[in-house]
């Protein structure tokens, strides 16, 4: 996965440098329903539309945006199957939608049956505590878990999974709490109801400020705020939490308009000056672009893992 998302990027500059000219052979054949499977407001819906709004500023397009919200991205999954595949109906999930969700739910459907079209900006997915704890490192906080069970905040199943077995190969003792959504652990944690938790990117102004500290990078290198905490290959766990915003179409989508699609999509959100580029860089690190049969091999790849990380932690 790691060697894909290198890949992607090396070829970055590409992709943006011929969007235009991609978009220009390809039009849809009408209004571009955007499905959206984030509530409204929050962060990942605001990327969504804005993305949206760039993209009818640039090219033209009209684009009509609906919220499909639910089972960790499923219910825009199964809703987007049947619809049209000409590129008049494409969706932002995340990648763990159509890997680990999709495992678990156990639809009757797999990536195959999707058009992973691009991902827009990953996710930057620490393990925090407040600096109040004392604990200016991983291992600060696996000896306080020895004198005592940490209540470990998570958002997801698949985080619960890679919160287990942490715990087993740090020999560490976790009372594992799964909330809805990154804020509610965010607020869990600064409440204290929470000694620690898995945030994706909202923790970066309290570290910033001081006010929490990134103990651990939750995915497969180093964070990008806090580059010397270890990852979770380094603390004995051969999973990571991984995660990329992904627009997806129905399967089978004309390789014409799924790479106008992509293509577009990535030139607005690396443009400086775009709405869409402002806020991904300050929300989510900057853009990650992985499009196209890259895009699609990630999904795929992300579904098999979930199935070996569901057997890790169910024995």
């Amino acid at each position: 996965m790691k060697s894909i998302f290198k890949a992607a990027l090396a070829a970055l500059g590409l992709s943006a440098m011929a969007g235009g000219g991609l978009a220009a052979d390809w039009t849809p054949p009408g209004p571009i329903k955007l499905m959206i499977a984030f509530r409204a407001g929050g962060g990942a819906d605001t990327q969504a539309r804005l993305i949206a709004e760039d993209l009818e500023a640039k090219t033209g397009w009209k684009f009509i945006p609906e919220q499909v919200t639910g089972k960790g991205g499923m219910n825009l999954a199964m809703a987007i199957k049947d619809e049209p595949n000409d590129g008049s109906v494409i969706g932002m999930v995340v990648t763990e939608t159509l890997g680990y969700n999709m495992k678990v739910a156990n639809a009757g459907v797999t990536p195959e049956d999707y058009t992973a079209i691009t991902t827009t900006a990953g996710f930057q997915m620490g393990i925090v505590s407040t600096a109040d704890k004392g604990w200016d490192s991983f291992d600060d906080m696996i000896a306080a878990s020895k004198e005592a069970p940490l209540r470990f905040g998570v958002m997801s199943p698949k985080l619960a999974d890679i919160a287990y077995l942490l715990g087993e190969a740090q020999n560490a003792q976790f009372n594992i709490v799964q909330v809805r959504g990154g804020k509610a652990v965010l607020n869990g944690v600064n409440a204290g109801d929470m000694d620690v938790g898995f945030m994706a990117g909202i923790q970066s102004k309290g570290v910033a400020a001081g006010d929490l500290v990134n103990l651990a990078s939750a995915l497969s290198e180093p964070l990008k705020q806090t580059p010397d905490a270890p990852t979770l290959a380094d603390l004995g766990v051969p999973f990571d939490a991984d995660g990329y915003f992904l627009m997806i179409g129905p399967g089978g989508m004309p390789t014409e308009a799924r790479d106008a699609l992509a293509a577009a999509i990535g030139e607005v959100i690396t443009t400086d000056g775009m709405k869409s580029n402002g806020m991904i860089n300050k929300a989510f690190g900057g853009a990650a672009v992985i499009a196209g049969d890259d895009a699609q091999a990630l999904v795929e790849g992300s579904f098999a893992a979930a199935g070996q990380l569901l057997e890790a932690a169910s024995e």
